[in-house]
C-alpha cells in the first residue's frame, strides 16, 4: 500500500507553519496559545522530519537514475554505487512514516492490571493459570517492571483459580495488550495416571490501569461489605474483619480483596480493580461508537478468542493470530515472550494502517 505522501506533505508544511508562528513575538507573549502550538508541533515533529528526509532521498534517487544514462562510465559507476544505499534508506524512511502516521493509543504508556482465571480443565487449568502468572512475573522482571498482587485465589495443589495483579512501568500496556484471550495447554496432567494428553485453558485479560481522573466513582454507587479473610493468607486469616467486598450498584460489578491484613489496604486494592473495570467498559462503548473499521482484530482484547496453545509433548508454543510457532516452551514459560509481542505489534500496525487507508480513501493518496 502506498504511503499517503500528499497528506504527509501537508503535515510537514503545518510543522513549518507552527515553527514560524512560535517565533512571532505576538504569539510568544500569549503563554496559553504558545503552549497549544508547541504541543501540536511536538506531536507532528517526528513525522515532519522523516518526511523531509524522505523527500530529499527521493530527489537524490531521481538524480542518480538520470546519471545512470550518462555517457561517462565513471559517473554511471558512482551513481550505481550510491543507488543501493539510497534505496535502503528510502525503504527505512517509508516504514518509519507508516508507523508515525498511526494515531498513538493514549493508553499505551499506562500501567496494566492483568487478570488470569482458570478455565476448562479443573485442577489442571488452575495449575496452568499459576504458570502463566509466573511467566508474566518473569517477563516483567526481565524488563525491570514492578509487579504487585492485588487479589489471589489459590487451590490446594499450588494452582490458581484466579489472580489479579498489576505490572507497573511506562509502556507496559503497549507491550502486553496483545496477551488478552484464551491460552490453551496440552499435556499429561500430574493427576492423570493413564498418561493421556488433556487440553485445558485459562483466560487472560490485560487492562490499562485507570487513574482517578479517568473514572469517577460516587460513594452512593458503592456498597462496601467487610468480612473475615479465608484460605491461605497468614495470621490475620479468620481472626480480623479485614477482607473487603465492593459492589458497584449501577453495573453489578463485585470486587473482593483479602490478601492484606489491613482493611484499608484491601479497600484501596479493590478500588483500583473496580476503577480499571469501569474504565474498560467505557472504552468498549467508545470503540463501538467509533466503528468496527477502526478496531484492530488482534487489538480488541476479545477474551473468548483462542490466541495461543502451549503443547508440552512437542515443546511447542503456537500463536494462532499470526500463525507463529516456536519450539522453546521452557523459554516461553520463563518469560521469553518478546518474540510474540514484537510480531503481534507489527501485525497490528499493518492492520491499523490498512484500516486507516480504507477510512480515508482518496485523501490518503
Amino acid at each position: 500500500m502506498p504511503i499517503p505522501l500528499a497528506r504527509v506533505a501537508r503535515i510537514a508544511d503545518r510543522f513549518d507553519e507552527l515553527t514560524e508562528l512560535m517565533a512571532d513575538p505576538g504569539v510568544a507573549a500569549d503563554f496559553s496559545r504558545l503552549s497549544d502550538l508547541d504541543r501540536e508541533r511536538q506531536e507532528i515533529e517526528d513525522l515532519a522530519q522523516v518526511y523531509r528526509r524522505y523527500a530529499a532521498v527521493a530527489l537524490q534517487i531521481e538524480e542518480n537514475r538520470a546519471l545512470l544514462d550518462d555517457a561517462d562510465a565513471e559517473m554511471r559507476d558512482l551513481a550505481d554505487q550510491e543507488m543501493e544505499a539510497l534505496e535502503e534508506e528510502q525503504a527505512a524512511l517509508d516504514q518509519a512514516m507508516r508507523t508515525l502516521l498511526l494515531p498513538k493509543d493514549p493508553k499505551d504508556d499506562k500501567n496494566v492490571i492483568v487478570e488470569i482465571r482458570a478455565g476448562t480443565g479443573g485442577e489442571e487449568a488452575s495449575l496452568f493459570a499459576a504458570e502463566l502468572y509466573r511467566m508474566y512475573q518473569r517477563w516483567a522482571e526481565a524488563h525491570r517492571y514492578k509487579t504487585e498482587a492485588l487479589s489471589l485465589s489459590e487451590t490446594g495443589l499450588g494452582g490458581l483459580k484466579e489472580v489479579v495483579f498489576a505490572i507497573k512501568g511506562k509502556g507496559a500496556y503497549s507491550k502486553l495488550k496483545y496477551e488478552s484471550g484464551v491460552h490453551r495447554v496440552q499435556r499429561v496432567p500430574v493427576t492423570e495416571s493413564a498418561g493421556r494428553i488433556h487440553t485445558s485453558a485459562a483466560t487472560v485479560a490485560v487492562l490499562p490501569e485507570a487513574d482517578d481522573i479517568d473514572v469517577v466513582i460516587h460513594d452512593n454507587d458503592l456498597r462496601i461489605d467487610i468480612f473475615r479473610s479465608s484460605g491461605p493468607g497468614g495470621q490475620s486469616v479468620n481472626t480480623t474483619d479485614s477482607a473487603v467486598r465492593l459492589t458497584h450498584l449501577p453495573t453489578g460489578i463485585v470486587i473482593s480483596c483479602q490478601d492484606e491484613k489491613s482493611q484499608l489496604q484491601n479497600k484501596l486494592k479493590a478500588m483500583r480493580i473496580l476503577r480499571t473495570r469501569l474504565y474498560e467498559i467505557e472504552e468498549e462503548k467508545r470503540m463501538q461508537e467509533v466503528g468496527a473499521t477502526r478496531r484492530s482484530q488482534i487489538g480488541s482484547g476479545d477474551r473468548s478468542e483462542k490466541i495461543r496453545t502451549y503443547n508440552f509433548p512437542q515443546s511447542r508454543v503456537t500463536d494462532h493470530r499470526i500463525n507463529k510457532t516456536v519450539y522453546q516452551l521452557d523459554h516461553v514459560l520463563n518469560g521469553s515472550i518478546d518474540e510474540f509481542i514484537e510480531e503481534l505489534a507489527a501485525f497490528d500496525q499493518a492492520q491499523r494502517l490498512e484500516a486507516l487507508s480504507t477510512e480515508t480513501g482518496a485523501d490518503l493518496l
